[in-house]
């Protein structure tokens, strides 16, 4: 199972990011009802601004929006020598 970022339910208990038991997506329809610019900046500004770049990488994946990695995901290359 991936290892997917895992909320502090006790301190927030309708995080969009919490799973059941069986690994799968609560508020799966909190993502699904959002336009793909309302995902990005949802991701970079919003819920999942404190989110790892691999956490972003497999919440995307699993709710379908692939395609938006590239827009959500900065990463940072070094100097070329």
């Amino acid at each position: 199972m991936p290892n997917y970022y895992e909320p502090d339910l006790a301190a927030n208990p309708n995080d969009p990011f919490a799973r059941g038991k069986d690994g799968k997506l609560v508020r799966r329809g909190f993502w699904l009802d959002m336009g793909d610019r309302s995902v990005v900046l949802a991701m970079n500004q919003g819920v999942g601004a404190r989110l790892r770049g691999e956490e972003k990488r497999l919440h995307l994946s699993d709710i379908g929006r692939e395609h938006l990695i590239d827009d959500v995901i900065q990463e940072v290359l070094p100097p070329e020598n």
